[in-house]
């Protein structure tokens, strides 16, 4: 197993409902905001890491061709059925022939340190079995909810209303294997892991914004604007 992750999963399969008529005819990772596609946003914080893959479902065609200018990029097709975060990763293994691996959602933007950066930079595959970054509630723009995760001084997640998982994180696929339903989330694996020990969290430097619903963009160009004014 490689210490530290060369591979991303960038999960963009998702309907995009709560954005209402913005994706009546554009899946929710083509959405802009100031000016660029949150896919392309969630891209400048792969870099050039490696291995990447995306996971497609609705309207596929819109994103291989907004991407066609990245030969290095592998898609897994979900088009016949969405398989949830876990489901989706699983598919992709093949692809992206890693473990462990970082895996990000496409609606969210950042400021600050790189997001993945920081994951791989804290990363422990002694002790961690998934290492999730994480924003204080009162740093979650656009979040609505209580939070997700309490985290003890050695890093430990519990469940719990406290910090908020941002959507980056780096996770060892091995449990994938041990569920027998085609579709799942990966808050299975994370509840086997909190169980053990072996969830655990960092908080993110910098900004980010939840952009899951169309009011979250303009509070997302202002928390981008205001770092570039910086």
């Amino acid at each position: 197993m490689a210490t530290k992750p060369d591979a991303v999963m960038l999960f963009a399969a998702g309907l995009g409902t709560r954005m209402g008529p913005l994706t009546a005819h554009q899946p929710k990772p083509l959405i802009k905001v100031s000016g660029r596609a949150l896919l392309d946003h969630a891209l400048d914080q792969v870099g050039t890491l490696g291995r990447i893959v995306i996971n497609l479902h609705y309207l596929p065609e819109l994103v291989r061709k907004h991407l066609h200018h990245r030969p290095d990029i592998q898609f897994s097709d979900e088009t016949e059925t969405i398989l949830e975060t876990g489901g989706g990763l699983r598919k992709a293994l093949p692809l992206l022939a890693a473990n462990p691996v970082f895996t990000m959602n496409t609606d969210a933007v950042w400021t600050g340190e790189n997001a993945l950066t920081q994951l791989a930079n804290a990363w422990d595959p002694d002790r961690m079995d998934a290492l999730l970054l994480l924003v204080p509630r009162n740093r979650a723009i656009g979040h609505q909810g209580a939070g997700d995760f309490l985290i003890a001084s050695e890093g430990r997640l519990t469940r719990g209303p406290g910090l908020v998982y941002t959507g980056a994180q780096i996770i060892k696929t091995d449990g994938l294997e041990e569920i027998a339903e085609p579709v799942f989330s990966l808050n299975r694996l994370w509840d086997r892991m909190a169980a053990n020990g072996t969830l655990h969290g960092v908080t993110h430097v910098g900004g980010w914004c939840d952009v899951g619903r169309p009011e979250s963009i303009p509070l997302a160009e202002a928390m981008l604007k205001e770092a570039s004014d910086v």
